[in-house]
């Protein structure tokens, strides 16, 4: 069980950064999914239609392969050198420039193929970026967060990422119902990118006003003092060292990715590739308004989300939450695939509303989760939750749309008759994939995981088994004062002195202190 964070103070600008950090990063992140086909086009004019997509979505891909070299030199960079909240200002800067220069980028007519290669290398520093943004702001805010409301903050911190794709299907909603489409293919996709200048500078000012992470100062400062006091002092290892040297922690590593498979795969498949389903792949819809309904369903998500959040917070244990979202990605992912098939504007909202709300249940609490995995050292946490989450981000959400795509194109050949009710189950295929990669989330929370409860919890059943102990040890020093006290009454009868022990010697008696129980106990592991 990790230590109770007496730090926590629901700082606001701490969240406030957090949520400010993520909205942009996200945006700018998000942008490009949103504008593919027209980026296909410009960047690889002379492939087919088909191939522009899945060479946009290549280039969608290189971005995710840097996510986890950026946890780990983010990681590194706040939790043994520079702090949660300088990362975070490193992260920003690093997003902003590259996000700037793919707006100014000139396209393959003019460059020939060093275009598309400059666009590769832009998106992979915006991965190095990403990759340490999202686990800072987890980090700091939930640190800075009472035990209570961890919960609700880690949550409002996933919508806010969330909010970064409302604000992207925004920006892209007004462009393309603004400017023509042949204008949006030439360079009106550009605006969206050259918009994240009018945002740099808030979100610079935000994160200057936040204050550090006390929890990982004073950890920092003991883990500090312990190396003065050592003799003979070997060369602190780095924080990816330190965490893949415990077999226990590696285990926990491993097992983060797998719960995390379904979120990361589950997020582009809603927020990215439906749209790209619905107006491009399958042609239902114009991709201007496959864009507002992206709004609205993205909107309605945020709203679920931090209901779950404080939801969350109110369970007695934080994956059971979790283990409820599960089953219902399984059927919900398939089921909205089956719901396109109905061909109404209705069956369309409504197939996306019932897999967000299912995807809300699991994610609400997920934030402070993956934090509080990692608490019991403060000097890994943003190492860990960085590391885990980017893994995940790479292996099953960047190949999302690549592997959603080929799916499609792949099913699309067993289908004979439209009408047919047997054509049917060929376009649940890209949801089914959800649904296994659900299983596996399943199978890691519950057999994987060795987390012997999360820190809320821990830290109550901690505290009543310290409360239980202190309440025996005074039933036992009054009993002793009372059998003391009729002694000495039968002593006085007798004319016999003895000295008096007053009642508030139980006071001053030893009774265990906190610190010290906290320190022996040791809660059980769940079984296997």
């Amino acid at each position: 069980s990790a230590p109770a964070n007496e730090a926590g103070d629901d700082n606001i600008w701490g969240l406030l950064s957090g949520v400010m950090g993520n909205v942009y990063e996200w945006y700018d992140f998000a942008v490009y999914g949103l504008l593919a086909s027209e980026i296909g086009a410009c960047f690889f004019p002379e492939s087919s239609k088909e191939l522009q997509l899945i060479n946009s979505f290549g280039v969608y891909l290189a971005a995710f392969v840097m996510r986890p070299l950026g946890a780990i030199v983010f990681g590194e960079l706040g939790d043994r050198l520079v702090g949660r909240k300088n990362a975070l200002v490193f992260s920003i800067v690093l997003i902003t420039v590259p996000s700037v220069l793919m707006g100014l980028l000139p396209t393959y007519h003019s460059w020939g193929w060093a275009a598309p290669i400059c666009l590769i290398l832009l998106r992979m520093v915006q991965g190095l970026s990403v990759g340490g943004q999202l686990a800072g702001s987890y980090v700091l805010s939930i640190e800075q967060s009472s035990a209570k409301n961890r919960g609700f903050r880690g949550s409002v911190c996933d919508a806010s990422s969330v909010g970064g794709f409302l604000l992207a299907s925004f920006i892209t909603t007004i462009v393309r119902k603004t400017f023509s489409e042949d204008a949006v293919n030439k360079w009106a996709w550009r605006l969206p990118f050259l918009f994240s200048i009018v945002l740099a500078p808030v979100l610079y000012y935000i994160v200057k006003q936040t204050e550090e992470s006390k929890f990982w100062e004073e950890s920092k400062e003991q883990k500090e003092t312990e190396k003065v006091v050592r003799e003979n002092e070997e060369k602190q290892s780095s924080a990816l060292m330190d965490l893949l040297s415990s077999p226990f922690r590696r285990r926990q590593l491993f097992g983060m990715i797998g719960v995390l498979a379904p979120l990361s795969s589950s997020y582009y498949m809603l927020f990215l590739w439906s749209p790209v389903y619905l107006s491009e792949l399958r042609g239902l819809m114009s991709e201007a308004n496959a864009d507002m309904i992206n709004v609205f369903v993205i909107a309605s998500y945020i709203a679920l989300l931090l209901v779950c959040g404080k939801l969350s917070d109110m369970f007695p244990h934080r994956m059971d939450l979790i283990r409820i979202g599960l089953p219902g990605i399984i059927v919900a992912a398939p089921a909205m695939f089956g719901m396109y098939e109905s061909e109404s504007v209705v069956g369309y909202v409504l197939g996306q509303l019932q897999y967000a709300a299912c995807l809300s249940l699991f994610q609400g609490g997920m934030a402070a989760w993956k934090v509080e995995l990692w608490m019991a050292d403060p000097t890994l946490s943003y190492t860990g939750v960085a590391i885990g989450h980017n893994v995940a981000a790479c292996l099953f959400g960047g190949t999302l749309p690549l592997v959603a795509t080929f799916l499609f194109y792949r099913a699309s050949t067993w289908v004979v008759d439209e009408n047919e009710l047997a054509s049917l189950w060929p376009r649940l295929v890209p949801g089914l994939y959800i649904s296994v990669l659900a299983c596996l989330s399943f199978y890691c929370i519950t057999f994987v995981i060795r987390h012997p409860h999360d820190i809320r919890t821990g830290e109550k059943k901690l505290r009543d088994a310290y409360e239980r102990e202190v309440r025996r040890k005074i039933r036992r020093q009054r009993k002793r004062a009372e059998q003391r006290k009729g002694q000495e009454l039968e002593l006085g009868a007798t004319g016999s002195w003895m000295p008096t022990s007053p009642v508030s010697s139980i006071a001053s008696s030893s009774i265990v202190t906190w610190e010290d129980f906290s320190k022996s106990y040791v809660p059980p592991m769940p079984s296997p």
